[in-house]
């Protein structure tokens, strides 16, 4: 028996080496002889990180967003996740969400739909313009486009990455990063077909002078045992508690906030500090700054004595940022967001000047009427300004409702102006549709080809009509 096992040993070694490169290791193999279990474990710590250079993977250099972030190309990500960690990525997603392809709810659903945690991160390869980033940290993201693509049987899912989510388990990595970038997403583009809304609503904002994440069109290719795969077409996202703060602002240690649930609406008596969610700082038990803001935005001065209202309100609230983000916010119309839901926005309380600032966030809703009642009107009529007062109260004062009017037309003029727009619709399309047209079934929410021009024409169409909205309203 001891000549068996040792043999038997030596053989799974053979194989091992034969067949799994460094990065693609086996972490068990088991076999079971005579009753007795034999378990080789195969160490995948045991590498060199060859590829590795301070410009490309060092956590010392700043975030290259020219290099990751290209207007005019459309870039290609690889993944290879070994074939056992895939399968628990999709075990995960099966708890999550149910069977793959099915309607019913996974065990660790809520009620509502949203999940109570997120889905599992485990260690892979990612490999762009051939160099290799090792041990990347990869998940599934997203809530209910997550959970919609899942339950249609669409494996063209968001991703989540982090360069150095696994560095306590792989010292070789010890704070990578991606052109010294920590954090991105991948966004699927769900629910649109033209596979353009995310980038040129954030290509909005930006141009509007407001901090808002660099986007880029990425193809993803995953290796999971089968050799590439060819999953779609992809928006490239950069994080805002991954290189927005480092990029756009001076100083990146205010508090970052990730409102959701009823707090995320500053109605009268919603605090609540699980809901006001810390991106960063979470060891500091402090929320005064958003506490101030809604005391304040709630205080009797507002209607007694506005001037004093407005001059508290600035005190701790970046009022002109956040209306010219109202501004370009409902020019484009965007129901997805603070004012029909209650969340996919981000608040920083800059140290440079201690005031929270809004920082838009998961735009691929934007540039449609919307769902859920729709996108909310310029005049904001039919709003409960009690129940959303971070528009309502403020809509409701004269003079930030003058500043409020003037961003809507240097909006229309600048940044969504009708030719620019359409322009960029054309340029957008005509760089991604070879891409976007040649997604795979199970991998696209495209039926047929055509269906991305149709949508990209209905994106001309709506820059057209939001003109025309802009002009009455401010008639």
């Amino acid at each position: 028996m001891k000549y068996f096992k040792e043999l038997l040993f030596s053989t799974f070694i053979i194989l091992i080496i034969f067949s799994c490169s460094k990065d693609d290791a086996i972490d068990a193999v088991l076999e079971e002889e005579e009753d007795e279990e034999i378990v080789v474990v195969v160490d995948d710590t045991d590498f060199e990180a060859t590829d590795w250079s301070d410009a490309t993977h060092s956590k010392d250099v700043d975030a290259n967003i020219d290099e990751v972030f290209e207007d005019n190309k459309v870039k290609r990500l690889d993944f290879v996740i070994t074939e056992e960690r895939w399968q628990t990525m999709l075990d995960d997603m099966t708890n999550l969400y149910g069977t793959f392809g099915g309607t019913s709810s996974g065990p660790r659903e809520q009620s509502s739909g949203d999940l109570d945690e997120d889905p599992v991160f485990v260690p892979g390869e990612v490999f762009y313009q051939g160099k290799e980033w090792y041990r990347v940290g990869l998940r599934f993201k997203g809530n209910s486009s997550l959970r919609s693509s899942w339950q249609a049987g669409i494996l063209k899912l968001s991703f989540k990455l982090d360069f150095d989510e696994f560095e306590d388990e792989y010292s070789q990595i010890k704070n990578q990063r991606f052109y010294g970038i920590k954090k991105l997403s991948l966004k699927n583009n769900y629910d649109d077909k033209s596979m353009l809304r995310e980038k040129v609503a954030t290509d909005v904002f930006r141009n509007a002078g407001l901090v808002a994440s660099h986007t880029a069109f990425y193809t993803l290719y995953i290796d999971h045992g089968n050799g590439p795969e060819y999953f779609g077409l992809y928006t490239l996202v950069e994080e805002v508690d991954g290189s927005v703060l480092d990029t756009q602002f001076s100083d990146d240690d205010g508090n970052l906030y990730k409102p959701d649930g009823d707090a995320a609406t500053f109605a009268s008596g919603t605090f609540n500090e699980d809901e006001y969610v810390k991106k960063n700082n979470e060891d500091e038990a402090d929320f005064s700054d958003v506490q101030s803001l809604l005391t304040i935005l709630h205080d009797d001065t507002r209607t007694l004595d506005p001037a004093a209202w407005r001059t508290s309100l600035e005190a701790v609230f970046n009022t002109d940022i956040f209306l010219k983000y109202l501004a370009v916010n409902t020019v484009v119309q965007n129901w997805d967001t603070y004012g029909r839901m209650t969340h996919n926005y981000f608040m920083y309380n800059d140290p440079t000047t201690s005031k929270l600032t809004w920082i838009p966030w998961d735009n691929n809703e934007a540039l449609q009427e919307g769902k859920q009642g729709g996108s909310l009107s310029l005049d904001f009529s039919g709003l409960n300004a009690g129940q959303w007062p971070l528009i309502g109260y403020l809509y409701q004062d004269e003079v930030y409702k003058e500043k409020y009017n003037a961003y809507v037309k240097e909006v229309i003029e600048g940044a969504f102006n009708e030719t620019t727009i359409q322009n960029l619709y054309s340029t957008y399309a005509a760089l991604i549709e070879e891409h976007a047209t040649s997604e795979i079934s199970g991998y696209t929410f495209l039926n047929n080809s055509s269906e991305f021009q149709a949508a990209v024409n209905q994106l001309k169409s709506h820059v057209t009509s939001r003109k025309t909205a802009v002009e009455n309203y401010l008639d």
